[in-house]
């Protein structure tokens, strides 16, 4: 049995499965109920079945609910737009109209009930969808769509029917976009494009215009789910069918809110096993942006740090403006996997190619210097004044015979370059335009990627329009910093799904010995004194200091013998969370006379503080290492999270910390000490040894699995210091917070 270890036991009649009283039912798993084996150790999915969504996007059939034909009124540009959209693809279209004969000259039905055969989609064109759904459900219609706005994104009541029309939904069976939504998904694609396709999601839908609009730029779009208030059908759920569909190359979001954290991850979890690019703006940055979107959609944008790091943990591309949603969706939509990570520049000006080398190395992208023989090879077409050893500087393509695109491949050539960026800052005919079809030609007869930046601000040149747009091999682009941004996401995505191994195959599943001891101390609502919290750290194998608990001075002293000299002091209560600022430490102490005064003054400011206690600490002293925090806490949308960061008494004055939604393996924990801006510390610096890393890892991978089994319990967790020892000499927990939910 999942979730309590005791007490009374009933039966969840939805799931037909033994939960212990007070325990929550499994979650259902889209669609289905959650199965044990679908669940982690805290009673969290691990599998999301992909929906079924064909039919959405293209229904055989659809009976439009309030159809119209009156000219002026907005149900009628929608009708009319749908007719198109259905006689473009072959779907047979359905008025709905209690008073109609017909509608745009089509026989027209008084209700759902009189719909003359299966129906795939239902567009319902009316201020309160929530009597239709139950009509809908009788008539066995798969899919509906809401346009109608007043939900959850108005307020309090909006809410309210929000949640009505989603209960009747989920009885229902039937699966719904919206509210709150348009008619993107009915957009004209088109169908004369070839090429891995990419599928849009948005829950905005004027935001995704930029991406829709790369077809005319010779970009394939495949699909647009404009998900609005997501009262059913989810962005996770789209990512989750997109990532199956062999013609999706890559996934364009723009992301305001998510409606739950673990789904979401599940399915960018789907799409990096397949390999499938997700990009994505999420909003929330910022206090104000996270407002805004909740008046929009509804919902909180999250704990912008937790959603950022939970982005990169499932190698979701986030980018901030739509320009770049655009430019790096289009990237990797059209490259192939690349040979080499190495990037060249290549210009016709010295200065422009300093400035985009200076800008891709400041992105991190790496600039291989270029061997002596490949300089020498190009220095047969290139003046021997002029530097190729990456950027590569021509002083002027050459225009009047093959040396350009000699150039060119040469540059390809080499094993080292995987990535050729060639910025243009203007039109310079007919240099600029043999530089063009000589990097088009170039890039048809290899498999390494070529990247143009056309600076112009004009952009109705024929190099640019025809040359560059006409080309499916080439990547054009308007600014070299979303060139770089593009070139490095691509790089890292392909780094980040080579050997991805996902998290929730390896999730632990039962619990573990150590989380019956844990259960026992903690105590609901309540926050435990230093020396529990430590006993919750033991349970979990996590080493800390040889120490006694003690309520006289003459036990103090006894303890100090027995733990050994120099020994810390201090004071022990459920009440204390910042006991150095309130005075109730003591370190360094090598007398039994010290003890005994040490004693005396910590149970004197306690009395002073009015501070419960339950007693004092007499702990060993360790004194050599690094200081650490490794702290778990509860995440809204997420659930728990782990946090890794420098430690010590200006942790919240540093705030150099790295933070992890579970489950993880130890390469994420490793990849979480690289993050931190002091990681030199656990290097060794200044003539100090490098630290146990390892021991590190171990630690926080402890944390992590109590965190899974005792998230939903746990408010607060914090093992601040954690002394990082010498390599070797492992770590030890020196403090420790528990705030019990």
């Amino acid at each position: 049995m999942l979730g309590s270890t005791h007490g009374t036991l009933t039966t969840d009649s939805r799931r037909g499965r033994v939960v212990a009283c007070g325990e929550q039912p499994a979650p259902a798993v889209h669609g289905r109920p959650a199965e044990p084996d679908d669940l982690d150790v805290g009673g969290r999915p691990l599998y999301c079945e992909v929906p079924d969504l064909d039919r959405l996007f293209r229904p055989e059939s659809l009976a439009v609910i309030g159809a119209s034909d009156t000219e002026g009124r907005p149900n009628t540009g929608i009708t009319r737009r749908l007719l198109d959209w259905a006689g473009r693809t072959g779907a047979r279209l359905h008025p709905v109209h209690p008073s109609r004969p017909s509608v745009f000259g089509i026989p027209c039905v008084p209700s759902v009930a009189d719909l003359p055969g299966p129906v795939d989609l239902a567009v319902l064109l009316v201020a309160d969808p929530l009597p239709v759904i139950e009509e809908l459900a009788r008539a066995k219609v798969r899919f509906a769509v809401v346009f109608a706005s007043g939900f959850a994104e108005t307020g309090e009541e909006g809410a309210a029917a929000q949640k009505r029309l989603a209960a009747a939904v989920e009885r229902s069976g039937i699966r719904l976009l919206g509210p709150n939504t348009n008619l993107n998904a009915f957009e004209r694609f088109r169908d004369d494009l070839d090429g891995p396709a990419i599928a849009l999601i948005t829950q905005s839908g004027h935001q995704g215009r930029p991406v829709f609009a790369l077809q005319e730029l010779g970009v394939r779009l495949s699909h647009w789910a404009p998900t609005g208030n997501e009262a059913d059908l989810t962005t996770a759920d789209f990512l989750s069918y997109f990532a199956e569909r062999p013609e999706v190359g890559v996934i364009a979001a723009y992301v305001e809110g998510i409606k739950d954290g673990r789904a979401f991850l599940l399915a960018a979890d789907r799409a990096a096993r397949r390999k499938v690019p997700v990009v994505a703006v999420k909003v929330g940055r910022t206090e104000a942006g996270a407002r805004t979107a909740a008046s929009h959609t509804g919902r909180l944008t999250g704990a912008d740090a937790v959603v950022d790091a939970a982005l990169r943990q499932y190698g979701v591309i986030r980018v901030d403006g739509l320009d770049e949603l655009q430019d790096t969706a289009a990237l990797l939509a059209r490259a192939r996997p690349p040979r080499a990570d190495g990037v060249a520049v290549y210009s016709i000006s010295g200065g422009t190619g300093a400035h985009a080398a200076d800008l891709a190395a400041g992105a991190g992208l790496r600039l291989p210097v270029l061997s002596e023989a490949r300089q020498a090879e190009l220095h047969q077409w290139i003046p021997q004044y002029l530097s190729v050893a990456n950027p590569v500087d021509s002083g002027g393509h050459p225009v009047g015979d093959e040396r350009g695109r000699k150039i060119i491949d040469a540059i390809l050539d080499d094993p080292a370059v995987g990535v050729l960026i060639c910025p243009v800052t203007g039109p310079f005919p007919p240099l600029s335009d043999r530089l063009a079809q000589d990097l088009v030609d170039a890039a048809e007869r290899t498999d390494k990627l070529v990247c143009v930046v056309w600076g112009s601000p004009v952009g109705t040149e024929r190099a640019y329009r025809e040359v560059l747009l006409g080309s499916s091999r080439v990547v054009t682009f308007r600014t070299v910093a979303n060139c770089v941004s593009a070139v490095r996401a691509y790089l890292d995505h392909h780094r980040f799904v080579t050997g991805y191994r996902s998290p929730f195959d390896e999730a632990p599943r039962t619990p573990s010995p150590s989380s019956r001891k844990a259960r026992a101390l903690l105590r609901p609502g309540q926050q435990l004194s230093e020396h529990a919290a430590k006993q919750l750290l033991r349970a979990y194998g996590i080493r800390v200091p040889r120490e006694q608990l003690v309520t006289s001075a003459a036990a103090a002293v006894r303890a100090a013998g027995l733990v050994g000299y120099p020994v810390v002091m201090k004071a022990s209560g459920a009440r204390i969370a910042h006991k150095t600022e309130l005075g109730l430490v003591r370190i360094g102490l090598t007398s039994a006379s010290q003890v005994r005064d040490a004693y005396r003054e910590l149970t004197d400011v306690a009395r002073y503080e009015d501070i419960a206690l339950d007693g004092v600490l007499v702990c060993q002293m360790v004194e050599r290492g690094v200081e650490m925090v490794v702290g778990a806490s509860h995440d809204e949308l997420f659930g728990p999270t782990v946090t890794l960061g420098l430690g010590g008494v200006l942790v919240e004055v540093l705030r150099d910390t790295a933070v992890r939604v579970p489950p993880f393996g130890e390469e994420q924990v490793r990849r979480m000490c690289a993050e931190l801006r002091g990681r030199a510390l656990l290097d060794g610096v200044r003539g100090r040894p490098p630290a146990d890393v390892d021991a590190l890892v171990e630690v926080v991978m402890r944390v992590q699995r109590m965190a899974l089994e005792l998230g939903d319990e746990l408010a607060e967790l914090d093992v601040n210091p954690l002394m990082v020892l010498p390599r070797g000499q492992g770590a030890v927990a020196l403090d420790a917070l528990v705030v019990c939910r």
